[in-house]
């Protein structure tokens, strides 16, 4: 073992000791829990038997006139991850359930199937499940026009709800008809950007933070060394605040053909509005004309069996739920077209591999990358970006693959998601075109280093450290419980620079711009899609679809099929080992996913302890420099 690898650090040891600690209670669990396992895994091998055969894909009858119930339970996300089935069912037994996450491009397919499908009638919207991210704007704007295009083709959309979020809300407000439960509420609040700071904490504390960054509104270490968010951290984040309050407002007046103003009214003056109607919530919505009608529960259902018709048993409406539906579809029916590949970079950007929708592990993108260029087949690559960076490194390693591809002659779109900041901006620039929508945050050109080190801490209870060395940097192995010494501090700073400069230089090489103009629009600073455009950060604002339409124009391709490029699985892998895999089960049997559950007080504590050791095992970048947006996550 090297001197490296033996180092002991605090965060190290606290990193290793909450992970044996997680691993004995989930081990615990799986043990107590074996009888259960056993049983559904009789339950697996008998759903798998009679679905090899089937072409992945379970038979389904949908009953002519049923609505297809949008009920997504789950976290809207790009790319969702592989979970294991036996983990999943587990948690269930033992009330830890994880809410599924929920690919946005699998909604948009299931709404643009159902709008062709002569065997649906409607679409229901139950989104009392749906769970968004405060950055996740264009995802929601995506759905949003999918439902508005299907109602076009001249079919309804209903929505009900117990209560609506301000986010759920954005896609309800496209319905013809929004009921709503008699006592539920909709609080719409706008969109805010608030932290936790604890620069005196630490202080208290003894700990001692160092930080290296490059950039004026470099903000993602403020946390640690103020108590308070800087004036120029309020200003970048406003700036794009603004925009998304904007196309929220937009949005929703249009859908519901509210007068300009009206959202904002709502959202400002609602105590107002609620003492006017006796603190009644319901009431509130209802008379601003947010929704259409109050009913209860037993009402929603018996009005949705009147307009679809009863199920066999008589209890709910003809229907044929999300998972279900989508489980059904059909891939492509042929292969005969060239090919324009999407590669997607979704979550935090690692060194090494990562897994599907977990984080952007620079090797495995790359390697996917690698195929799309050697794939006489594919014609064009269209990289989606919906990351906030990470390591410096690996997005340097897409990159060289990305600038492989276009040496190779292939044109290389790069089509943002709801984020592509920092190190998922780096990873865009070289693209021949950068698309965004006008809800994008992006931008966030800068670079930082950040640890602690408990020096102080631990001389506060008696504990030093002592010793000798062979050069001048060999007093580094003692950093963490010993000091950080004042020449390894430099290094990391010029290193810091350095990575900030080769920053630059990527941004300027890819979009043509001089360096100093890149650093003028650079310094950490978040942009919001449609500015972006403005200062040449991106070239057209426009959809998923749209950029890969012109990916397929830059190739001089009229027919094209779409493919996306991830690990390929077995069919058995591709059931039990892909996102969602309890939901498939259950859309087999013919079962309804359950909603998801609360979590316990005790089981929010080890989650959070989990997300903890997750957040310090993303920063693994070899020269410890991260092109990260942490703030905008």
């Amino acid at each position: 073992m090297s001197e490296h690898e033996s180092h002991f650090t605090v965060w190290g040891f606290i990193k290793g000791f909450g992970k044996l600690i997680i691993g004995i209670l989930l081990l615990i669990q799986g043990l107590i829990g074996l009888v259960v396992m056993l049983f559904f895994l009789g339950i697996f091998l008998n759903v798998m038997s009679g679905f090899a055969g089937n072409n992945d894909k379970p038979t389904m009858t949908i009953q002519d006139g049923s609505a297809l119930l949008l009920n997504l339970n789950g976290v809207l996300v790009e790319q969702a991850e592989e979970v294991n089935p036996y983990e999943v069912l587990l948690e269930e037994a033992y009330g830890r359930s994880e809410p599924a996450q929920i690919e946005v491009h699998d909604v948009v397919e299931t709404i643009r199937s159902a709008k062709t499908d002569s065997r649906i009638k409607a679409i229901v919207l139950d989104l009392g499940s749906l769970q968004v991210s405060s950055s996740s704007a264009s995802k929601m704007h995506y759905i949003a026009d999918e439902l508005r295009a299907f109602k076009a083709s001249g079919k309804p959309v209903i929505a009900v709800g117990d209560y609506y979020s301000q986010d759920q809300y954005l896609l309800a407000a496209n319905a013809d008809k929004i009921y709503m439960n008699d006592y539920g509420n909709l609080v719409i609040y706008g969109y805010g950007r608030y932290g936790t700071y604890m620069k005196s904490f630490l202080e208290k504390l003894k700990i001692t933070s160092h930080v290296f960054r490059v950039g004026t509104f470099k903000s993602a270490v403020e946390p640690y060394i103020r108590d308070d968010m800087s004036p120029e951290a309020k200003e970048a984040n406003r700036a794009y605040l603004d925009v998304l309050w904007r196309e929220y407002v937009k949005a929703v007046e249009t859908a519901r053909g509210l007068p300009a103003g009206a959202v904002e009214n709502y959202a400002n003056n609602f105590g107002e509005i609620m003492r006017g109607v006796n603190g009644d919530m319901a009431q509130a919505a209802l008379d601003t004309g947010l929704v259409d009608e109050l009913k209860s529960r037993a009402e929603i259902n018996n009005m949705l069996m009147d307009a679809f018709g009863k199920t066999r048993d008589g209890k709910s409406f003809k229907h044929v739920s999300y998972r279900r539906y989508l489980t059904s579809l059909d891939g492509p029916e042929d292969d005969a077209d060239p090919n324009i590949a999407v590669v997607t970079v979704a979550g935090v950007i690692i060194d090494g591999e990562a897994p599907v929708g977990q984080a952007a592990g620079g090797d495995t993108v790359a390697a996917q990358l690698k195929k799309a260029r050697l794939d006489d087949k594919v014609k064009a690559v269209v990289v989606r970006v919906d990351s906030p960076g990470g390591s410096a490194f690996a997005s340097d390693i897409i990159r060289d693959e990305i600038l492989a591809i276009k040496a190779a002659g292939k044109p290389v779109i790069a089509s943002m998601g709801s984020l592509a900041t920092s190190g998922g901006y780096w990873v865009s620039a070289p693209a021949d075109e950068i698309w965004a929508s006008p809800t994008t945050i992006t931008g966030s050109i800068g670079i930082f280093g950040f640890f602690t080190t408990f020096e102080n801490t631990a001389a506060e209870v008696g504990v030093f450290t002592d010793g000798v060395g062979t050069t001048s940097l060999s007093p580094i192995v003692a950093t963490g419980i010993g000091p950080l010494p004042d020449n390894i501090a430099d290094i990391i700073q010029q290193s810091t620079e350095n990575g900030y400069d080769r920053f630059l230089g990527v941004v300027s090489e890819g979009r043509g711009m001089s360096k100093s103009d890149v650093d003028s629009i650079g310094q950490g600073r978040v942009w919001i899609g449609e500015r972006a455009k403005d200062l040449r950060l991106v070239d057209k604002l426009g959809s998923y679809d749209e950029a890969i339409a012109s990916a397929a124009a830059l190739a001089k391709l009229e027919k094209y099929d779409v493919i996306t490029y991830e690990d390929k699985r077995t069919p058995f892998e591709k059931m039990f080992l892909s996102g969602g895999a309890s939901a498939k089960l259950m859309a087999m049997l013919g079962l309804e996913e359950p909603r998801v559950r609360p979590a316990t007080g005790l089981t929010k504590l080890v989650k959070k302890a989990e997300e903890q050791i997750e957040f310090y095992d993303q920063f693994n970048d070899p020269n410890a420099i991260y092109a990260r947006c942490i703030t905008c996550e």
